[in-house]
């Protein structure tokens, strides 16, 4: 179950992008931000209201640790995005889960654990191979402060995963942890807004436009509350693995809605992403839980 969560919160951000790139076209990325997040504080207050459950949190500075991570690593991202050929910063950008699989091993050599996924570890590496047969980036010498961008995005986004773990291990359930994030995105969109200057230049909203917004809001909330749970019920590098289903069905929308044309490398790097999902999964399923000082790597 846990891998069905990630596999739709991938297949949900997949549909965000889709429309954050149609969107782009009428709105700048503060004002997409901006919605994407005020969408999430409305649904995830209301939802609040009507079942009963309190927003009232006792871990106001893991949430803002966590919502701070998730911002900066966000607005990286489009800077990164930037300076940058798009699929040179997308690869860069999903070096996410291999920082994660590095702090879970860091942690677990520096308390003395033995006992390390190192079978998970390796189908995340494979992953990234299929990443890069997908996407095929290319870097140039003098482009080094993009790429730095988009690297230090990726890891502040593991760092932010590993918050949203912890913040569920503390009995934090998804919709607090989803509210808190959207609210420190509506803040920082609305600082972009202020401080950027709006490009493409504000105008009359089409109800086609005003569609994409709420489907960026909409898929970034079920996305984020899908990751979240995934991220409490299933191990962390399984889980971390299957995020790059998510480059599958982008690409599989790209080719249907912009025509995209496919590589040989890009079906290959499909079928190794693919591969080692179901590999990840399978050992995830086989493993024998650890005991809770082991949860880190071996369980987790």
């Amino acid at each position: 179950m846990p891998g069905l969560w990630m596999l739709f919160a991938s297949f949900a951000f997949a549909l965000m992008g889709t429309c954050v790139k149609l969107a782009a076209e009428q709105y700048s990325i503060a004002q997409i931000v901006t919605v994407r997040g005020l969408v999430g504080v409305a649904l995830l207050f209301f939802m609040a209201r009507v079942s009963g459950r309190s927003l009232a949190t006792n871990e106001p500075l893991s949430h803002l640790w966590r919502g701070l991570l998730g911002v900066i690593s966000l607005w990286l991202w489009f800077a990164a995005i930037t300076r940058l050929p798009l699929a040179t910063a997308v690869t860069l950008n999903y070096m996410s889960p291999i920082w994660t699989a590095v702090a879970l091993v860091g942690m677990s050599l520096w308390r003395g654990e033995r006992r390390v996924a190192w079978p998970l570890v390796g189908a995340i590496l494979v992953s990234f191979i299929g990443v890069v047969l997908v996407l095929r980036p290319a870097f140039g010498a003098d482009q080094w402060l993009g790429g730095l961008m988009a690297l230090a995005s990726g890891a502040l986004a593991a760092l932010a995963y590993l918050m949203v773990r912890r913040l569920s291990r503390k009995g934090e359930p998804e919709y607090r942890v989803v509210f808190y994030f959207s609210l420190l995105n509506v803040a920082a969109g609305l600082a972009g807004m202020l401080a950027l200057p709006s490009n493409p230049p504000t105008h009359p909203s089409s109800w086609g436009g005003v569609a994409l917004l709420l489907g960026v809001g909409l898929t970034g909330t079920a996305g984020q509350l899908a990751l979240t749970r995934a991220y409490r019920l299933g191990r962390t590098l399984v889980v971390a693995n299957l995020q790059y289903s998510g480059i599958v069905f982008s690409s599989l929308l790209g080719g249907w809605i912009w025509g995209d044309a496919f590589h040989w490398t890009v079906w290959a790097g499909i079928a190794v992403i693919l591969g080692s999902c179901i590999a990840a999964g399978l050992m995830g399923r086989r493993a024998v839980p650890g005991t809770p000082s082991q949860a880190a790597v071996s369980s987790t």
